[in-house]
């Protein structure tokens, strides 16, 4: 099938895309961490007052967003709409963390997998490791595992490509998931207002008002050749997306700087026993990582978080490449020994190896751990 203008037009529909959406990811971790928060809007962003009226929002809980205050806006103008809001500084290297633990979920249902932002993902569930058939199912059981270990919410879409998988995680939040199938894309698509077309900024929607195009229906309607004149590439693109077409594919980053596993715990460690148990348990997964990708590396890094969900992480690197499981154990081991105790209630532990080479070849290293003699 051909375009207006001779392009070849081809509908790729065998695809099973998921987009994951983390809800007021920030505002939420804070809430997360101190539930008294949740009574009240919260704003992520130092208080103007401290700044001298400087400074915007990073997010907003939705409370506050019903005062109209949401990212990018100065915090200022997030105090004069609400003056009672609770604003706090943020921290983006814990945000980070907590993402990489989301990451982790997603990564146990594929390795396909688009980081679009810190809070917000692409998934090509197609295959899967886990071969379930339904991208559906799959997306209701990382919304379950996100709530269920990291007290968290996510919105999820699930279509054909990216671009309707986009637009569904953005259809009903918060917790949603919104489903579009091949069958039912054009309509949705048409009855879409056009500020809602994920790539539409807010500078286009005047001029697409202009052209009388207020909902995808409309956008329809205008020819291939109008929307290349008007907007260049971005209008060959619309052309195509108002008609659910967008080949474009989940590309997974081809370089991984670290292989890890984590486990949260529902019922907290609190005996060495425990965490000895489950360091070693962690630690052989990741040498089973580590030899179905050909790696190998030389830093060992621990996470622990205890039952007040404070996180702290330790590293150490080593002169020489590690792959095998009790090798890494007994370092992770060490690093829980010297810095960490059983006994306050652990919530989450986890070992990661990185700085990470090809493990083709064999290294003769150096004992890490001294023997004694009998």
């Amino acid at each position: 099938m051909l375009s207006e203008l001779g392009f070849p037009l081809h509908n790729d529909t065998h695809r099973k895309i998921i987009h994951i959406d983390m809800d007021a990811f920030f505002a939420s971790i804070e809430e997360r961490d101190d539930p008294k928060l949740k009574e009240f809007p919260l704003v992520i962003a130092r208080h103007p007052k401290d700044t001298g009226g400087k400074g915007v929002v990073t997010t907003a809980n939705y409370q506050a967003r019903q005062f109209g205050i949401h990212s990018a806006m100065s915090a200022q103008k997030a105090y004069e709409l609400c003056p009672k809001a609770i604003f706090k500084p943020g921290n983006l290297h814990y945000y980070q963390e907590v993402s990489k633990e989301v990451q982790e979920i997603f990564s146990r249902y594929t390795d396909v997998i688009q980081q679009a932002s810190i809070d917000e993902a692409y998934l090509d569930v197609t295959e899967n490791k886990k071969n379930i058939k339904s991208a559906i199912k799959i997306a209701k059981l990382i919304q379950y595992d996100i709530y269920h270990e990291l007290h968290l919410t996510c919105s999820a879409g699930v279509s054909y490509n990216k671009f309707l998988a986009k637009l569904g995680s953005d259809f009903q939040k918060p917790k949603g998931l919104t489903v579009i199938m091949p069958e039912e894309a054009e309509k949705f698509l048409e009855d879409l207002p056009i500020e809602k077309f994920h790539g539409i900024g807010k500078k286009t929607v005047p001029k697409m008002h202009e052209l009388g195009v207020f909902t995808g229906k409309d956008l329809r309607k205008i020819s291939e050749w109008q929307l290349i004149s008007e907007f260049g590439k971005m209008g060959y693109s619309l052309y195509r997306k108002v008609r659910g077409i967008h080949d474009d594919p989940v590309n997974p980053e081809r370089i991984r700087k670290s292989l890890g596993r984590e486990r949260t715990y529902g019922k907290l460690l609190y005996t060495e026993e425990e965490v000895t148990k489950e360091l070693r348990q962690l630690s052989l997964k990741v040498a089973e990582n580590l030899s179905l990708k050909q790696k190998q590396g030389n830093i060992i890094v621990l996470k622990v978080r205890d039952g007040e969900y404070n996180t702290v992480t330790k590293r150490k690197t080593l002169p020489d490449y590690l792959k095998k499981g009790e090798d890494i154990f007994m370092v992770a081991q060490e690093l829980f020994d010297t810095n960490f105790e059983a006994s306050v209630g652990l919530r989450l532990l986890g070992v990661t190896v990185t700085g990470l080479e090809e493990a083709s070849f064999e290294n003769i290293p150096l004992p890490l751990f001294e023997k004694k003699s009998l």
